[in-house]
């Protein structure tokens, strides 16, 4: 079977009715295909016209269903994906890069057709799409919810066009939203965590789904896969608050178990340096165990070449924007610890354990802006995932 890769385009008017996240759960739920890359995009008229142009395989004096279908596609990314003819005002889009053993017919048949006769809600377009005819056959309303290769037919060209515009209309967008900015404006940085990609899981999608009842806007997306460097920096504020935490802690702990291998007790000052001594040991374990859980390897591990490289784990990265972005997102997050986050939290449903707790959020908007620059939000690695995987077939 053949290892493809190819994309789901979320639309505008998906995005704007905050429907990703369920789109996201169908297709790593029911193609159990590799979530390798993602970029949201504020489409140009160069790249919708470029993209456009590959969808016209239709007859227009054709009344057949299939050529009205494909005509009513291409005159709908013309007019929904480019930016308004008035006021020049962009629209974002959200591509979705999917791999895996016959990746095209996988994800079209998660898609599925458009058809005004279906009302299971089986696929994406069953209840996300709408196509409303009327009966005398004139369509009153259509939003296909999404678009995605019907076929691998000129796959690789459709990805490259998007691939050649992805760094001029790509990346964390400014200036893209229409709506009323105040002094709380903020943007905050969403981390859904390695775990949630151990296997094809509905989680991520449905974690999205959460966030997306604070209201606020999506403005960078990203499959991230973090390095032994960024994880270390990145948490690095946590270093010396584990110290803290686990001096007085581990001195106890130790001294309980030499005195019940030796049968004797320390005096409490000597529990005090035993903690000192002990305390930074056992914290610094643990912070290996975060930077492990996050890119797949200790830094002890790791050469200093090594440490720089992309990990091994996947996590998603998110940019949400809005009034009071970073307490609506907390608040939906819940506290550190998943036992003590409030029923409906992303943490109470889907967390572990204070380190396998589901998901990151920003504490305050500056942290936001040094975590962004960690993870290198606007990294097109996009572009370079759909050149690195056509080269590789070149090469074969």
């Amino acid at each position: 079977m053949a290892d493809q890769l190819t994309y789901v385009l979320v639309n505008p008017y998906t995005l704007r009715k905050s429907r990703t996240g369920g789109i996201l759960s169908r297709l790593l739920t029911r193609t159990a295909l590799d979530l390798v890359a993602a970029r949201l995009f504020a489409p140009g008229k160069e790249l919708v016209n470029e993209y456009a142009a590959t969808l016209r395989n239709f007859d227009r004096a054709s009344n057949s269903h299939s050529s009205r279908i494909r005509r009513m596609i291409h005159d709908y990314v013309l007019t929904n994906y480019a930016p308004d003819p008035v006021n020049g005002q962009r629209h974002r889009v959200l591509m979705l890069l999917l791999r895996g053993e016959n990746a095209v017919i996988k994800v079209r048949e998660c898609v599925g057709d458009v058809s005004y006769r279906s009302v299971t809600g089986e696929t994406i377009r069953d209840t996300y799409g709408d196509y409303i005819v009327e009966k005398d056959g004139r369509v009153r309303y259509f939003e296909p919810a999404v678009l995605s290769p019907q076929s691998d037919e000129n796959v690789e060209a459709k990805l490259r066009i998007w691939a050649k515009y992805s760094e001029r209309d790509g990346g964390l967008l400014d200036n893209v939203l229409s709506y009323k900015r105040t002094p709380q404006t903020q943007r905050t940085l969403v981390i859904i965590k390695p775990d949630n990609f151990t296997f094809p899981s509905g989680k991520p999608g449905n974690m999205m789904d959460m966030f997306s009842k604070t209201g606020l806007y999506i403005v960078a997306f990203k499959v991230n896969r973090m390095s032994v460097a960024q994880a270390e920096q990145f948490y690095a504020p946590v270093r010396p608050v584990l110290r803290k935490k686990f001096g007085e802690f581990i001195g106890e702990r130790a001294h309980g178990a030499l005195a019940r291998e030796f049968g004797f007790s320390l005096p409490q000052a000597a529990v005090g340096n035993l903690g000192n001594l002990v305390g930074p040991l056992y914290a610094e374990t643990q912070f290996e165990e975060i930077v492990k859980f996050m890119s797949g390897r200790k830094p002890g591990e790791c050469t200093p070449s090594e440490r720089k490289k992309p990990g091994t784990e996947k996590s998603l990265v998110i940019v949400y924007e809005g009034e009071n972005a970073v307490a609506k997102v907390r608040a939906v997050l819940g506290p550190t610890d998943p036992h003590k986050a409030p029923p409906g939290s992303i943490r109470r449903e889907f967390g572990q354990s204070i380190m396998v707790n589901a998901a990151h959020a920003s504490d305050s908007p500056q942290n936001a802006k040094r975590e962004m620059k960690i993870v290198n939000i606007a990294e097109n690695n996009l572009q370079k995932t759909i050149e690195k995987f056509y080269s590789r077939r070149i090469r074969r």
